[in-house]
């Protein structure tokens, strides 16, 4: 007898509680939003701020993480790089991906594990947290968890649903075989012994051999040598690390990671699944409980709140209809000018920018609006496209920028300093763009044909319209550039703000409010364990002083800081092509970033441009996130047309990069102003 995976009570099961999970950090994230406005209102209206919620919106922030990962994992929103996986036939795509789930579950059954354990000690040991609330540590821990039991449940449901033949009676044989493994772990209790006189422990090979059981039992012998195939090749390579020189160990990590990303791994798993050999194979005496310890220092920061408050933002004003009445003002104002269209494009993308912190989000918004319209109009497919493309990167520039807010929290920058220092050179880039789509129609005319004439009242009537959002980047930025509040504290209002907008506008229902809620969620949940993910990596790295001895390296090279400089861009151009922006920062940064303070570069100088060089893999082949996004949206244009398309704007990004090297001041002078003015 076969079960279809739609009908398997198994799949049913999960995919209840991955929705369950998904409402539940939903209504956390109305929560802290709550919470943080609460606190603003206490605080400036009553001269009376709270005690405890800067302490509670954080640990709400690492519940919505880490409980939305299961949903994330069933509507598909992990990370990966697809790159092997779209030139592959519908079977070969579906046994590899049978093969990259299970990867990253025996990833999650691991780092799962080391969670209860971490959950179990402190709250035996009756740790508290040293803070005003003195929170017993384990409670806020507990999220992390259940959510990466819940998020290994998802990845087993999707492990069944592509396996749709697959006989009824496997689906209770893998529930009894967790609760055996569960039952393992419990009687051998928090610290298992050592296994045959080495360095691992039973508990380590307990799971290693349940692993390959449940492969063998769900997938049969061929995915099963397959995958114990890539993870004896992984050990054997780490082993061969160990005690070796630090040129070699960082070729062997990065030769294992690219490979485990190439072959469509979600990049958070992939980078943890690294983390975790390398404190297995790298360090004297394993410790897995780092693993769950990183878990939670890494996320456990008020700052990042400010993530989902501005994705949150984003999300509602994209429900608002306000982006199409911004493009519609544009075409009014600039649709006379030779290209004048894209020019609009250009421009609302800008506009957007400043309130989504998404360059995923702005050019798929501007794709649904401006792309469509351009074409209608008789624009060549390549400037309509590769306008956009381009422009969309300025989601990560003009702040309020996720990036940024991800950059800050992992070197220790200041946020806002950094949202400042993006706003003169994403206008910039803004004007440069416009200037390649004026020489483009310029050259060629019938690339861009000319809009029709409107008369100033209708230009007026068009600026009125966008006032709302106009109101709300200046108070955002506003409050910013006074210091009169955090980033947290400027996007929680600004999203309540959103929300109040879309009230108004009648764009906000139930339903469409929840849509937003998961929304928000989904980003926040891929981002924040890839940032966990990135974090297990590095611990490796701190340990073996990675960071100290490339400083060392480089001065003893006497590098100059322009060669050094060429060659951290050259290697985020490369990254880009195959890795998107946020996975390639967190992973890099805690390595390069001491070499790039070592030879004199200024922290927030960096973080503008490490953020263009970021933008510039979001538009390069063969993997630029927005080049995907608006082939997706455009329907019959070829791919090619859209890279075409993009080359101009992508080498002006490239000077951009060469003039902040030769003026840094365009970066750093107006967050200098804010700070004299503070």
């Amino acid at each position: 007898m076969t079960a279809d995976s739609p009908r398997s009570t198994f799949v049913r099961a999960v995919d209840g509680l991955s929705r369950a999970t998904g409402y539940l950090s939903a209504g956390l994230l109305l929560t802290m939003l709550g919470m943080i406005c609460f606190d603003v209102f206490m605080r400036y209206v009553l001269n009376a701020p709270t005690t405890w919620a800067t302490e509670i919106s954080t640990y709400v922030l690492v519940a919505i993480a880490l409980l939305g990962t299961a949903y994330t994992q069933r509507v598909d929103g992990h990370i990966r790089v697809e790159v092997l996986l779209l030139n592959l036939d519908e079977t070969a795509r579906r046994r590899l991906l049978l093969v990259t789930a299970w990867i990253g579950l025996v990833f999650l059954a691991f780092a799962g594990w080391q969670a209860v354990v971490m959950v179990w000690e402190n709250y035996v040991n009756g740790t508290r947290i040293f803070s005003l609330l003195y929170t017993p540590i384990y409670l806020p821990q507990i999220p992390i968890a259940l959510g990466l039991f819940a998020f290994a449940l998802a990845l087993l449901a999707e492990i069944r649903r592509l396996s749709p033949d697959m006989a009824a009676w496997r689906d209770p044989a893998m529930v009894a075989l967790i609760v055996v493994l569960a039952a393992g772990l419990w009687l051998m209790g928090a610290r298992p012994a050592k296994a045959f006189g080495t360095s691992f422990d039973w508990g380590s090979l307990w799971i290693a051999t349940g692993a390959a059981v449940a492969v063998l039992l769900w997938s049969g012998w061929r995915t099963c040598l397959t995958v114990l195939g890539v993870f004896v090749a992984a050990a054997l390579l780490f082993h061969l690390a160990r005690g070796a020189d630090i040129g070699t160990v960082v070729a062997i990590q990065a030769v294992v990671t690219l490979g485990l990303l190439a072959l469509g791994v979600p990049v958070s798993l992939a980078l943890g699944l690294i983390g975790l050999l390398g404190i297995y194979f790298l360090l004297p005496s394993p410790a897995p409980i780092t693993i769950a310890e990183r878990s939670w220092d890494s996320i456990n920061s008020f700052t990042l709140t400010a993530v989902p408050m501005f994705v949150l933002m984003g999300a509602l004003l994209l429900r608002s209809g306000l982006s199409d009445q911004v493009f519609d003002a544009m075409v009014k104002w600039l649709g006379r000018f030779p290209g004048g269209i894209a020019h609009a494009g250009v421009g609302a993308c800008g506009v957007f920018a400043a309130v989504s912190g998404s360059s995923l989000a702005t050019a798929a918004t501007m794709g649904m609006v401006a792309c469509p319209e351009m074409l209608k109009r008789g624009y060549s497919p390549r400037l309509a496209y590769g306008s956009i493309a381009a422009g969309g990167t300025l989601g990560i520039l003009i702040p309020p920028s996720v990036a940024m807010i991800i950059y800050g929290s992992t070197v220790g920058a200041p946020i806002a300093t950094l949202f400042i220092a993006g706003i003169v050179p994403g206008v910039l880039l803004v004007l440069g763009f416009m200037a390649v789509v004026f020489i483009w129609a310029v050259l060629r005319p019938a690339a861009a044909p000319l809009s029709e004439r409107y008369d100033w009242q209708t230009k007026t009537r068009a600026l009125l319209q966008i006032l709302p959002i106009t109101l709300l980047i200046a108070g955002v930025l506003g409050a910013l550039y006074a210091g009169i509040a955090t980033p947290t504290e400027a996007g929680a209002m600004g999203a309540a703000a959103a929300l109040l907008i879309c009230l108004a506008r009648g764009r906000l229902d139930g339903p469409t409010l929840l849509t937003v809620l998961l929304e928000t969620v989904k980003v926040t949940s891929f981002l924040f364990v890839i940032i966990i993910g990135a974090s297990i990596l590095t611990y490796s790295f701190d340990y073996l002083r990675l960071p100290t001895l490339l400083v060392e390296a480089v001065r003893d090279a006497n590098l100059s800081p322009w060669m050094v400089m060429l060659a951290i861009s050259l290697l985020y151009i490369v990254l880009g092509m195959f890795i998107d922006s946020i996975s390639m920062m967190v992973m890099t940064l805690p390595v390069l970033f001491p070499l790039v303070v070592a030879v004199g570069f200024d922290p927030i100088w960096f973080g503008v441009v490490l953020v263009i060089l970021m933008e510039i893999g979001l538009i390069t082949p063969p993997v630029g996130v927005n080049l995907f996004v608006l082939r997706g949206l455009s329907g019959d244009v070829a791919m090619k047309e859209i890279v075409y398309g993009v080359i101009p704007f992508m080498l002006l990004m490239m000077a951009a990069v060469v003039l902040l090297y030769v003026a840094p001041g365009l970066a750093t002078w107006l967050p200098a102003q804010m700070i004299t003015t503070g």
